[in-house]
């Protein structure tokens, strides 16, 4: 027996916050729907050893043929979206979380003369307001015993409730304050149903209300200094801020939106869609498209939309979007007109959520959209077709002999012309090889071109003579390697530097190129065109790819100098210990900030006073 299936997704691929997770048969069916507070750690236990797994859980993953998760923002609502889900697609492997045949509801029974609040399976009580499901029965349990603290209804049974009726001796819950025991007379029952449609308003999003009237209250009590009555109000507002702390991505019951992540570069675009209804993620739709054109987020958001509704697909009265476009307003005009066209009422709001609860879910929608677009990106360069055809196509383009197995990318960055450094990237068959990858470091340097030629020239200086290379141990340092291909950042300026770098040195048979960022054109030596890849091609990806990996790699490394410079040099004036310098670099949040900063500025710094500061202010301009 194999050790796992042969479809498992790499450790690097799934994130680790908390999300809810599909697995699919070749059907596209959906056989298994759960949750996880950290997906990787979840998903890597059913890709343990076949034989160490429970039987059923082997069954699942046999009968699937791939596993497909969602991010979320919390736990809470990574609980709700797996129920939305499992109620869809009633999945064969979930049947343990029914619970024998129905999940748990939180129920009241708005029908009767004395409502009750209980759990329940029970989906046909007469008039009763339903609240879930839940997955966990002593979790709705744990939210009613909170709840009765700021709503004190009856959730006794019937036979309890007329016992107390007959003997006039209320249950514990009377006594300790979480009923009002109307079953004695302490209430009436007109007064009691009022207390459960609170209960049942509260429950269904109308939060607001009643924590401010609450808090009113107490504070009116507090004046009267009728400070029993005070105390009341207090702990019903604890109780009730806490059941919110519980649920803040929950959002009320009349809420029906769309909410839009998109995540894109120069070449593709993730975009994920939430659909919200009733307060409740009700479904999410999620794609990857190649960008033929570099569009800007707001061009996006126009297509996206657009697209998303050109179908049989009714919009809503909210939709939610990363960044409004120029045309938000014809756009909603067009969106109520499909509205019409779909039996609809409402106009159609466009926009952009910036704080409460549908901010954070579009934060968390966003975020999933960024997966999404690095799982694209890592799949697509992992997939040993792609990259072999990304090969053969960039060794024709550029008109190279051999496919170029082994590519090394160059950037340089700086800060205004000071703390130069350069990086050096190497892709193998389509593969970054970190180990070997290499930083540098340029006293001085005229401009960009001059340190392209300085780090390529130290590059290549370390070439060995390839059969004294083939004769050596395995020992021998990568760095020495010879490549196929340099790839520098930049257009024909930088590419002369790199040409006339390897000129110098006598370098022979080694192919150049350079991308520049602006069109995504590859430049070759001595050419007055560039070289234009299809923009969805395997070839330009690829190039893209490790062009931004140097990039990524000399920021990383030009940081690291900034800081290590300015703290050396703080370091040098007297009474700036590592805790100033420290208390400094917190406070201005970067060495930018502090080096525009005036003596003034300096001086708020906690520990740092008029005399010290002026010193900081000379010595940082030095």
């Amino acid at each position: 027996m194999v050790d796992t299936v042969s479809w498992r997704p790499k450790a690097g691929e799934i994130p680790t916050q908390p999300g809810v997770y599909r697995f699919r048969d070749t059907g596209q069916r959906v056989l298994y729907v759960g949750k996880a507070k950290n997906l990787r750690a979840r998903l890597s236990n059913y890709f343990a050893p076949l034989a160490g797994l429970h039987d059923r859980t082997r069954r699942m993953v046999l009968s699937a043929a791939s596993v497909e998760w969602t991010v979320v923002g919390t736990e809470f609502e990574a609980l709700q979206l797996e129920f939305t889900w499992i109620k869809e697609f009633d999945p064969p492997f979930n049947v343990q979380f029914r619970d024998d045949k129905s999940y748990p509801y939180l129920a009241i029974t708005l029908g009767d003369a004395v409502p009750r609040v209980l759990v329940t399976r029970n989906r046909n009580l007469g008039g009763a307001r339903y609240f879930g499901p839940y997955t966990k029965v002593w979790a709705i349990r744990e939210t009613v015993d909170l709840m009765l603290k700021a709503f004190p209804m009856r959730s006794c049974s019937d036979a309890t409730y007329k016992r107390a009726e007959q003997t006039g001796r209320p249950c514990l819950l009377g006594d300790i304050g979480k009923c009002a025991a109307p079953c004695v007379g302490r209430v009436t029952k007109e007064e009691h149903k009022s207390i459960a449609l609170d209960f049942a308003s509260f429950m269904a999003g109308n939060d607001s209300k009643y924590t401010a009237d609450v808090a009113r209250k107490m504070k009116e009590a507090a004046a009267a200094m009728d400070y029993e009555a005070a105390a009341k109000f207090r702990d019903q507002l604890a109780a009730l801020e806490t059941a919110l702390s519980k649920s803040t991505i929950v959002l009320a019951e009349d809420v029906d939106a769309d909410v839009f992540g998109i995540a894109h570069d120069e070449l593709a675009a993730a975009v994920q869609q939430f659909t919200v209804r009733g307060g409740r993620i009700r479904g999410v739709r999620s794609w990857v498209v190649d960008k033929e054109l570099d569009l800007e987020l707001a061009e996006l958001v126009e297509s996206v939309v657009h697209n998303a509704y050109d179908d049989e697909s009714t919009p809503p009265r909210q939709i939610v979007v990363p960044e409004l476009p120029d045309d938000s307003a014809e756009l909603e005009l067009w969106l109520t007109g499909q509205r019409a066209e779909r039996q609809a009422t409402g106009r159609v709001a466009l926009r952009v959520a910036q704080r409460g609860d549908l901010a954070a879910l579009a934060q968390t929608v966003g975020t999933n959209a960024k997966n999404a677009l690095v799982l694209y990106k890592t799949r697509r360069s992992g997939d040993f077709v792609a990259r072999s055809q990304a090969l053969a196509d960039i060794q024709e383009a550029l008109g190279m002999d051999d496919a170029p197995l082994r590519m090394e990318c160059y950037d340089v960055s700086h800060l205004s012309g000071t703390n130069i450094v350069a990086s050096m990237v190497v892709f193998e068959d389509g593969l970054p090889r970190k180990d070997q990858y290499r930083r540098f470091s340029i006293p001085n340097s005229t401009d960009d071109t001059e340190s392209i030629y300085q780090t390529i020239g130290r590059r290549v200086a370390h070439l060995d003579d390839e059969t004294t290379r083939a004769e050596a141990d395995s020992d021998v340092k990568r760095f020495a390697y010879r490549p196929n291909l340099l790839i520098v950042d930049g257009g024909q300026p930088q590419v002369a530097a790199a040409a006339k770098a390897l000129a110098d040195a006598g370098v022979m048979g080694i192919a150049l190129c350079g991308i520049a960022k602006r069109l995504e054109e590859i430049w070759l030596p001595d050419s007055d065109y560039p070289v234009i890849l299809p923009r969805n091609s395997d070839a330009l990806f690829l190039i893209q790819r490790i062009r931004d990996e140097a990039h990524r790699f000399a920021i990383t490394y030009q940081r690291q100098r900034r800081k290590k410079d300015v703290t050396s040099v703080l370091a040098e004036i007297p009474g700036l210990g590592p805790a100033r310098v420290k208390e400094l670099l917190r406070h201005f949040g970067s060495v930018t900030q502090l080096r525009a900063a005036d003596a003034g500025g300096i001086a708020e710094v906690k520990g740092i006073g008029p005399t010290l500061a002026q010193s900081i202010f000379e010595r940082l301009r030095d």
